[in-house]
Parts: C-alpha cells; sequence; structure tokens
C-alpha cells in the first residue's frame, strides 16, 4: 500500500494505556471499583487494532497492559478458591484499580492547576485591584484526546463494506499527501469541518486510514486542531491559531 507507507506519524505526546482504560470506563459510565474486566480487555484490544492498523507506534506499556488485562480476565474465571497467591477474598482486579484511582488523581490535579491558569490569565491587575472579565459568551471547544479520534475512526471503518476484495485496486488511488491537500483545501475554503462530514461518503478502508493519517499528521505539525464542545461529542476540525 504505497500512499500509507509515504507517512510514519510520530506523535510527541502519546497518551498511555491507564489514559486509555480511563477513555473507555468514562465513554461507558462504568463504576471504576466494579470493572467488567471481559468487556473493558475486549475494548481495549479492539483500540489496540486498530492503532496497529494506523501503523501508530504503540509503546511497549500497552502490551505490558493487554497482558495484565488478559490475566486478570483469566483468573475472575477461575475460583475463588484456586485463585493462586492470592487472600481468600481479594479481587484480581484491585491492582489495577489502585493504579487507576491513583493516576485519575494525578490527571484530575493536571486539569484544575490548568483551569485555575486559564482564569489567572483573565485577572489584570491594577493598582492592587483586580478586575475580571467576563465569562466567554460560548462554550469553549477543547483538544480532543488521539482515543476519541480513534473512536471516531473506529465508528467509521463500521459502515464501510468488510468484505472488500478491491482494495489493493483502490488503494493507488488514495495517498496520505494527497489527503493533507484535500483537508488544507477544505480548511481554507469551508474555515471548518467537522470529522464526520470529512469521512463521509468514502466506501473504501484504505482512503479511510490515509485520511486519518493525514489527520494525525496535520495535528502533530499544528496544522489544525481537533475540537469537542463535550465529551464524545461530534469532532470538529479548525486550522490551528498561534
Amino acid at each position: 500500500m504505497q500512499g500509507q507507507e509515504e507517512y510514519k506519524v510520530q506523535l510527541d505526546v502519546f497518551e498511555g494505556p491507564l489514559d486509555l482504560l480511563l477513555y473507555l470506563i468514562k465513554r461507558d459510565e462504568i463504576d471504576i471499583y466494579d470493572i467488567p474486566i471481559e468487556t473493558i480487555t475486549s475494548q481495549y484490544m479492539q483500540y489496540l487494532q486498530i492503532m496497529k492498523m494506523l501503523d501508530l507506534n504503540i509503546a511497549g506499556e500497552f502490551l505490558v497492559m493487554a497482558a495484565t488485562l488478559m490475566m486478570i480476565k483469566s483468573r475472575m474465571l477461575l475460583p475463588v478458591e484456586e485463585r493462586p497467591d492470592m487472600e481468600e477474598e481479594e479481587d484480581p482486579r484491585w491492582d489495577l484499580v489502585r493504579q487507576l484511582v491513583e493516576y485519575k488523581k494525578f490527571k484530575d490535579a493536571a486539569t484544575h492547576l490548568g483551569d485555575l491558569e486559564i482564569i489567572q490569565e483573565n485577572i489584570f491587575i491594577r493598582e492592587g485591584h483586580h478586575v475580571e472579565l467576563g465569562p466567554e459568551p460560548e462554550k469553549a471547544l477543547e483538544d480532543v484526546s488521539i482515543f476519541d479520534l480513534i473512536s471516531a475512526f473506529n465508528e467509521a471503518l463500521k459502515k464501510i463494506d468488510k468484505e472488500e476484495d478491491l482494495t489493493e485496486i483502490f488503494a493507488e488511488r488514495y495517498t496520505v499527501a494527497d489527503k493533507i491537500d484535500s483537508i488544507n483545501e477544505t480548511l481554507r475554503t469551508r474555515g471548518k469541518v467537522t470529522l464526520r462530514e470529512l469521512v463521509q461518503g468514502m466506501v473504501h478502508r484504505y482512503e479511510m486510514v490515509c485520511t486519518f493519517l493525514a489527520l494525525l499528521e496535520l495535528i502533530r505539525l499544528r496544522r489544525l486542531r481537533a475540537m469537542q464542545a463535550d465529551s464524545f461529542s461530534d469532532i470538529e476540525l479548525v486550522p490551528y491559531e498561534e
């Protein structure tokens, strides 16, 4: 597949396996203290498959977490008395839950500090007094995570016929470079576009892969931003502004 090989997307900051698990837990409104390990393992592995399909560099800790989830899943299937090296009432998920809770505290604290910084930017000090700017007239869009993008990509893939026998033939029609030019032209003429609109009408898996890789490359190069008004809402693509 010539078009895809032209680009190897290297993301400077790539969220880790705990971020992916927290994303899945939040998306499905799962109780972090009672994780359905079979479901979460299946979803985690599905995301890893998509990341491999897109030829993203998957850090080793993603594979370690996959092995950990599989081990927990297998131990959950055993009767309590047959679980090795465990106290009678110990839950095989507990170590993972502890990691997720501690990591979530860290992320929440970082987010809170970021919010305080934004608030401080709207306060001007003058002769011992301060003036606060009014609230934004509309809710600001927030940058999406890589997992939001992968989730949207996965949903779009589900609409494509899985029985594609002519993929190799059609592959020559699409390249990442062409898709980068196409996205740039769309943003130039329209100003913004949703990811749903961008992939609408695509009927070939390879075209969608090239489009997604082009999108990641433009984000990495700070040519565009992928944003949402609310968690798991439509992803909006806008030109990057310093």
